[in-house]
């Protein structure tokens, strides 16, 4: 006897049924990396290039008690760094944040801040706008920025996005 080859509708039953499969666990994976992490998560310390250490959480929220400590701050658990220790040219940045511009980078300074390392406090995307700090000799944008919060809180990194520290203005 022989075997009837499947029917169209069958063939395509199979190919969307296989679809669903593949979407399903594409979910499932984004909802797995992206869930919280639990409340004991610790950080890792790092020295920044201007000898501030910075704080990354490896894509965790940090615990009230992992965010402790004088220099840091509560609501970031990330380190302050003050103003005034920051490089030149981050000054600028500031100036020109602060005035509305005219920025180095039209196209790409205000714009979103994604926060896709986590490693800023989790908010809605459109939360965090970037904004480039000049990074002498370097033939492109560099790797340092200033992200500014919409409630006007202030973060630098200036190792593009691996680490920030708060930057504690008018200090």
């Amino acid at each position: 006897m022989a075997t009837q080859a499947p029917s169209r509708r069958h063939q395509w039953t199979g190919v969307v049924a296989g679809i669903v499969a593949m979407v399903l666990v594409g979910v499932l994976l984004w909802e797995h990396r992206n869930a919280a992490a639990p409340v004991d998560a610790t950080p890792r310390v790092t020295a920044t290039t201007d000898g501030e250490s910075a704080t990354r959480s490896a894509g965790r929220p940090q615990s009230p008690a992992a965010r402790g400590g004088a220099n840091v701050d509560q609501a970031s658990g990330l380190p302050y760094v003050a103003e005034s220790k920051l490089p030149a040219e981050a000054h600028d940045t500031l100036v020109a944040i602060r005035h509305g511009g005219p920025f180095r980078f039209p196209r790409n300074d205000g714009a979103t801040y994604h926060n896709l390392n986590r490693v800023l406090p989790p908010r809605r995307d459109g939360y965090y706008r970037e904004y480039t700090v000049v990074t002498p000799g370097a033939s492109n944008r560099g790797t340092r920025r200033i992200i500014v919060g919409s409630n006007g809180e202030m973060y630098y990194t200036g190792n593009h996005y691996d680490t920030f520290s708060r930057i504690l203005e008018g200090v």
